[in-house]
């Protein structure tokens, strides 16, 4: 559960801002987005080197 103190006089909109901010550091709607589908481990690693090829990649051309 979040709390977010709300001081004497201070602006609503300010405590919304701090309740998104705090929410969307907690990663709940990641995590809700990735129980939606199921994807296998092999999807996952191949996706993941995927990725660190194409980072490798970008490194490689920013030291050339």
């Amino acid at each position: 559960m979040i709390i977010v103190p709300v001081k004497e006089g201070e602006n609503i909109d300010r405590a919304l801002k701090k309740y998104k901010r705090k929410f969307e550091k907690t990663g709940v709607i990641r995590e809700i987005r990735e129980r939606q589908k199921f994807t296998k481990p092999s999807v996952k690693r191949r996706e993941a080197k995927l990725k660190t090829i194409y980072i490798q990649k970008l490194k490689n051309q920013e030291e050339a």
